[in-house]
């Protein structure tokens, strides 16, 4: 389930990072947007990791 969430997570960061370059998103709310996927991602990746192991 962890893999099938984390592809989820890149999957939306494609899509808001087409709005973005579409002008449909503002700026600032597109960095505050990545800089929060960015965080999902990293907390995923460290939650999977530590499954692992």
């Amino acid at each position: 389930m962890l893999y099938i969430s984390y592809g989820s997570v890149c999957e939306l960061e494609t899509q808001i990072l087409l709005a973005g370059d579409l002008d449909l998103i503002e700026k600032g709310e597109l960095g505050t947007l990545k800089k929060d996927i960015a965080e999902i991602e990293r907390m995923l990746k460290s939650l999977i990791k530590s499954l692992e192991s």
